[in-house]
């Protein structure tokens, strides 16, 4: 173990969203087999730490809709690390939140692995990245992706990771009901009940299908044709089942300059891409009011290019 830390330390947990999301089929560990795109953006949850001798995990929040008890990640991630580094310390946790929750952005999993990340640190526990990489898997199929973040191919249940070597600047437009959210496990459900039929587990298909996502991946952000395909399987399930994701494409797909719209992960939020973010940003103050009074809360965003962050 190397010294404890002394002082408070504080780190940037950012948002998702996902450029390509396709259900191949279901897995007999009772996980979906996906080929994704992820792709971190410039919306940040914050987090700090600091060391209790008293061995317990307390977190707080100024998010009053967040539980901060045993089923936040969080929580799950700090009584994790501990109890397999065998460690006496505890944490006290402050979660300032600015991700929506239940959206389809991943706060949650980009938070367990920000607690990962900050309490190796803060107890001196002294693993690498590797490890850290390892133990994320053991959260959730989302949480490995923030360890290293930015453009990244996520294979399996999400936790085979590929970095993607994507360099445009495009700016993000996100739209939001504050109150609807929706359950993942639940839209999942749903998308295996209607297209199970399609699944096709094959080792060839899987492989194929990760081959043809690695090689043709740029092909799908054209510049020169203004032309941007993106395929969110989940899409053809909540779209149908919920109007507020309904409304949120419909505008989107209205304004100006936008080059492709899409649902995140499984919604319910929407967003819609732009050449740069200061396109992005004229776009949105233009039209805020707008999203406003159609009952949207709404963020502008640049994309980034690393996972968690120390501040």
């Amino acid at each position: 173990m190397k010294e404890l830390s002394k002082e408070k330390i504080s780190l940037k947990s950012p948002a998702k969203i996902n450029l390509h999301l396709e259900i191949i089929g279901k897995r007999l560990d009772g996980f979906h087999e996906l080929a994704m795109i992820m792709q971190n953006i410039e919306l940040f949850d914050y987090l700090d730490f600091e060391i209790n001798k008293d061995g317990l995990i307390n977190l707080k929040s100024d998010c009053i809709d967040l539980s901060v008890a045993e089923d936040n990640l969080i929580v799950k991630a700090a009584k994790f690390l501990k109890e397999i580094s065998n460690i006496d310390l505890g944490a006290n946790i402050f979660l300032r939140k600015n991700i929506p929750i239940g959206a389809g952005l991943a706060g949650g999993s980009s938070n367990a692995a920000a607690t990962l990340i900050g309490l190796n640190k803060l107890w001196g526990l002294n693993l690498d990245k590797d490890m850290i990489l390892s133990f994320s898997k053991r959260l959730g199929s989302d949480v490995p992706f923030f360890i290293n973040g930015g453009s990244q191919f996520c294979f399996g249940r999400g936790e085979i990771l590929e970095k993607l070597k994507f360099k445009f600047e495009f700016g993000v437009i996100l739209l939001k009901n504050p109150n609807i959210s929706i359950s993942t496990a639940e839209t999942y459900k749903k998308y295996s009940s209607k297209f199970s039929y399609k699944y096709d587990m094959r080792n060839e298909v899987v492989e194929n299908i990760r081959n043809n996502l690695r090689n043709n991946s740029l092909n799908k952000f054209n510049m020169e044709s203004q032309q941007i395909n993106i395929k969110n399987d989940l899409q053809l399930i909540v779209e149908n089942d919920n109007d507020s994701v309904k409304k949120a494409l419909t505008l989107l797909s209205k304004l100006e300059n936008c080059l492709t719209f899409s649902m995140s992960g499984s919604g319910p939020t929407c967003f819609a891409i732009f050449k740069d973010f200061n396109t992005a940003n004229k776009v949105f103050n233009d039209n805020y009011k707008l999203f406003k009074n159609k009952g949207f809360n709404s963020w502008v965003c640049k994309l980034i290019d690393n996972g968690i962050s120390f501040l």
